[in-house]
């Protein structure tokens, strides 16, 4: 086939990703174009090359030990994978890197959701529905609508514990002392910082902002947990109570390997972009028009010069 015929290049789709790899104690480099991790632990002559398929990952966490190549990040960021920091396990989150960008339009019409009370109370209204399946109480403010979520979420940590057989004293959690947490409440460190962050690499290719929240304000990822919290006790909840019922000799990963697992059964990846675009249009008002001279989506999916039958 003539070369002019051939397909450009583009990255893959967001919803036909795999969803999150953790990596840990490598060098992260670019060679021979590939993304690879350099393993240089124990006794080998030699370095194991490990390689990582970047362009289908839409996560990668970055835990201590790792070192990363400006060449690795800037691959990354070419095929739209948001590499994040993170802690031992994946309970903290220290930085992330920002795969094409917020788009101005979309921060445009973020942003006036989220400063109009009235307009920032539809959104709201409308992540509760998503959530519980049924539409909150007339008359409530944003503060109150929070105060019956979190009644409603603690009674769900509740249910399932004792579903599973699980002590459960309560969500307690400080990242500055890990070890000091009951297992319960690790595994649910660790499944949550799985689903914030496929979560934000969603957000950020769909152009919108990690921080302009709704129910969550003022945090670096307040608009992640409001998404996040969408899929929250319908995915990686119910598997941490069930790791931690079964007492793993290495909890954070059982308990990575079933949030992965779960991911891909519920196709979370398929539909969190199309749920943020359903809860802002609560709001009711018309997206502005992108700029002529705006950067396109992180992850553009152009037109096929044919029809359905044809490879795009």
């Amino acid at each position: 086939m003539p070369s002019n015929l051939l397909p450009p290049l583009k990255p893959i789709p967001i919803k036909e990703r795999l969803s999150v790899i953790f990596i840990e104690r490598g060098e992260i480099d670019v060679v021979d174009g590939a993304f690879v991790v350099v393993d240089c632990q124990g006794e080998r002559v030699r370095p194991v090359l490990t390689h990582v398929p970047v362009g289908g990952v839409a996560c990668i966490m970055l835990e201590p030990g790792t070192r990363v190549s400006h060449r690795a990040a800037a691959l990354a960021a070419r095929v739209g994978t948001l590499l994040v920091w993170v802690g031992e396990a994946g309970v903290r989150l220290y930085s992330a890197g920002q795969p094409g960008g917020a788009r101005s339009d979309r921060l445009l019409y973020q942003a006036r959701l989220a400063l109009d009370d009235d307009l920032r109370l539809k959104v709201v209204r409308k992540m509760y529905a998503v959530r519980f399946g049924e539409e909150p109480p007339q008359r409530r403010s944003v503060d109150q609508l929070r105060g019956i979520e979190g009644a409603r979420v603690r009674r769900t940590y509740q249910l399932l514990a004792q579903k599973f057989g699980v002590p459960w004293k309560g969500r307690d959690y400080n990242p500055e002392t890990w070890d000091a947490s009951d297992l319960p409440n690790r595994c649910l460190s660790a499944a949550t910082a799985c689903l914030y962050g496929v979560t934000e690499a969603a957000v950020l290719a769909a152009g919108y902002a990690p921080a302009v929240g709704f129910i969550h304000t003022g945090k670096p990822l307040s608009f992640v947990y409001d998404i996040a919290d969408l899929y929250k006790f319908e995915t990686v909840v119910p598997v941490a109570f069930k790791i931690a019922a079964s007492h793993p000799a290495q909890a954070d990963r059982a308990v990575r390997l079933a949030c992965r697992d779960v991911f891909r059964q519920t196709k979370l990846l398929e539909r969190i972009i199309p749920d943020i675009e359903t809860v802002l249009s609560a709001g009711e008002i018309q997206p502005p028009d992108p700029s002529p001279d705006a950067v396109g989506p992180a992850l553009p999916n152009p037109e096929g010069i044919g029809d359905a039958g044809h490879r795009a």
